[in-house]
C-alpha cells in the first residue's frame, strides 16, 4: 500500500465517526450505472443503499411513530368487551332468586371510556420530550448520511489519485524503454562500451513493469472499494469523471476558530446532543409531574343477558274453585272464581340487550401518597440522565474542537509538503534531464543514470500523493463547516 493510500485510510477510519453536514445532491441520483459513474451519483447511490443510513431512516422513522403517540395520549380511550357463558348444573337464577339446575346461557356487554383531565402536564412534557428526541434521530439520521457521503468522497478520491500513479508509473517505464531499447541496439552492433549499463537498465525496467502491475492492482482496489461504500454490485469496466475535483491548489484561507465556530452551527452531532438535553429535561419535567395528584373522567355503559330470563304473558281464564261456600236453601255450595292463566316466556335477547342498560359516569381524582417512593427515584434518575446528556454534549463539542484543529493543522503541514514537493520534483527533474543526456553520450554509467532517475520517479509520485492529499485535507475542512463542494 503506497504512502497515499495510507493517509486516506486513516482519514477514512477517522471520519466514519465524524459528524457533519452533507451537500445536497442535484445531479443524477439514478442507480443505474452507465459508462461514466460520476461524484454526484456515486454520493447519492450510496446514501441510498448504505446499511448505517438506512438503519438510521428506521431510527428516524421510529422517533417520528413514538412523537404521534405522545400526542395521541391527549385523546380519550375507548374500550369494548363483550363475554358469553355457558354453565351447568345447580346454580343461582338472578331474575327469580331461585336455585336451578338447568344449562344456563348468559352474556355480559359494555363499553368504558377514560379521558385524563390532569395528571401534572406529563402528557404535555412527554409530547416535548418526543418532538426533541425525533429532532435529534433525524440529525443522526444527517449524520450517517454525511458519514458515507466523506468515505465515498475519499474512496472517489483515491480511485484518480491510483490513476494519476499508474499514468506516472507508465510513464516512468516508457523512459526506460526508450533507453533500453537504444543499449540493446548498441549490444547488437557491438558498439556498447559497457555490458553492466544494459543489464542494469534490464533490472530497472523489471522494476517498473512491477510498479505498474502494483499501481494497477491499487487502482483496481480503489474501484472495489469505491463500490463498498456504495452497497451495489462491483462493475469493473466502469469510467471516472477526472474534473470531478478541483485540482487547482489555492492557500487556505479559513482560521481554525472560524471553522469551529461555524461548525458548532452545522454538525449534526451537536445538534443532536443538544435535542437529547432538551429532551431528557423533558423527561424530568415528566418525572415530576408524577408528585401531582391526578384526576380522570370515565364512563361506561353496559347490558346483559340471560336465558333464564322470563316474563308472564296471560293466556287463558279458568273457573277455579276455592276454599269459601255458600248456603242456598240449606244447602252448601263451592264458591267457583275466574282466574286469569299465565305462561312463562323467555325474553328475547334484543329485548333484554335493551332493557338491561345500565350507565355510570363520574370523575375519579388519584393523590400519591405513598407508592414504595418510586416517583423520587425516578425523578433522581432522570436527574441523572438529564447530566449524563449534558455531559455528552460538552464533550461533543471539546471533541469536535480538537478534531477542527488536527485537521487544521494536517491542512498545513500537506499544503507545506505539496510546496516542497514542487521545488523538489523540479530540481530532479532538471537534473535527471542532464543526467540523461550524459548517460546517452556515453559519459556516465548507467547506476549513475539510475538513481537520478529514482530521485525523479520518486519526486513525482510524493507531488501527486501530496496534491491529492492537501485537496483532501481542505474537503475535511469545508466538510465541518457544512459548505463541502467539488
Amino acid at each position: 500500500m503506497n504512502k497515499l493510500s495510507s493517509i486516506f485510510l486513516s482519514v477514512a477510519v477517522l471520519f466514519s465517526f465524524t459528524i457533519s453536514r452533507a451537500q445536497t445532491i442535484g445531479a443524477d441520483t439514478s442507480d443505474q450505472i452507465g459508462s461514466t459513474l460520476s461524484l454526484q451519483q456515486a454520493v447519492a447511490i450510496g446514501i441510498r443503499h448504505n446499511l448505517l443510513v438506512n438503519q438510521a431512516d428506521l431510527q428516524a422513522q421510529n422517533g417520528r411513530i413514538n412523537y404521534n403517540q405522545a400526542w395521541d395520549y391527549m385523546l380519550p380511550t375507548l374500550n369494548g368487551q363483550a363475554s358469553q357463558a355457558i354453565s351447568n348444573g345447580r346454580s343461582l337464577n338472578p331474575y327469580t332468586y331461585q336455585y336451578t339446575n338447568t344449562q344456563v346461557n348468559s352474556g355480559n356487554y359494555g363499553l368504558n371510556t377514560n379521558l385524563t383531565l390532569f395528571n401534572g402536564l406529563q402528557v404535555q412534557n412527554g409530547i416535548r420530550q418526543y418532538n426533541f428526541s425525533y429532532g435529534a434521530s433525524k440529525m443522526d439520521l444527517q449524520q450517517q448520511k454525511n458519514n458515507i457521503t466523506l468515505n465515498v468522497l475519499l474512496a472517489y478520491l483515491q480511485i484518480l489519485s491510483s490513476r494519476d500513479l499508474l499514468a506516472i508509473a507508465k510513464e516512468q517505464a516508457t523512459v526506460d524503454s526508450v533507453q533500453l531499447a537504444r543499449l540493446d541496439t548498441l549490444n547488437h552492433s557491438g558498439a556498447l562500451l559497457l555490458l553492466s549499463n544494459l543489464t542494469d537498465l534490464k533490472g530497472q525496467y523489471a522494476g517498473d513493469l512491477a510498479n505498474i502491475a502494483i499501481a494497477a492492482n491499487n487502482l483496481e482496489a480503489a474501484k472495489i472499494s469505491l463500490f463498498n461504500f456504495l452497497n451495489v454490485p462491483y462493475k469493473r469496466d466502469v469510467e471516472y469523471d477526472q474534473n470531478a475535483f478541483t485540482l487547482n491548489i489555492l492557500e487556505y484561507t479559513n482560521n481554525p476558530d472560524s471553522i469551529y465556530s461555524l461548525s458548532l452551527r452545522t454538525m449534526p452531532s451537536i445538534q443532536a446532543a443538544d435535542l437529547r438535553v432538551n429532551a431528557f429535561r423533558k423527561a424530568l419535567s415528566v418525572a415530576r409531574g408524577a408528585y401531582y395528584p391526578s384526576l380522570t373522567f370515565f364512563g361506561s355503559i353496559n347490558t346483559s343477558y340471560s336465558n333464564q330470563a322470563t316474563t308472564k304473558v296471560p293466556t287463558n281464564i279458568s273457573d277455579n274453585p276455592t276454599n269459601q261456600f255458600v248456603t242456598v236453601g240449606g244447602t252448601d255450595y263451592t264458591v267457583i272464581a275466574k282466574n286469569q292463566n299465565y305462561a312463562d316466556h323467555t325474553i328475547p335477547f334484543g329485548d333484554q340487550f335493551k332493557n338491561n342498560k345500565y350507565t355510570q359516569f363520574g370523575l375519579q381524582l388519584n393523590v400519591p401518597i405513598l407508592n414504595y417512593l418510586r416517583v423520587r427515584n425516578n425523578v433522581k434518575q432522570a436527574k441523572l440522565n438529564l447530566r449524563n446528556q449534558q455531559l455528552l454534549s460538552e464533550n461533543a463539542r471539546l471533541v469536535l474542537q480538537q478534531n477542527v484543529e488536527t485537521a487544521y493543522q494536517n491542512m498545513i503541514a500537506a499544503y507545506k509538503q505539496y510546496k516542497s514537493y514542487i521545488d523538489q520534483a523540479a530540481a530532479y527533474s532538471e537534473s535527471f534531464r542532464t543526467t540523461e543526456i550524459r548517460f546517452t553520450e556515453g559519459v556516465i554509467n548507467a547506476d549513475v543514470y539510475i538513481l537520478a532517475k529514482n530521485r525523479t520517479d520518486a519526486a513525482n509520485i510524493n507531488l501527486a500523493a501530496a496534491k491529492y492529499t492537501y485537496i483532501f485535507r481542505t474537503k475535511v475542512l469545508d466538510y465541518y463547516q457544512g459548505k463541502l463542494s467539488w
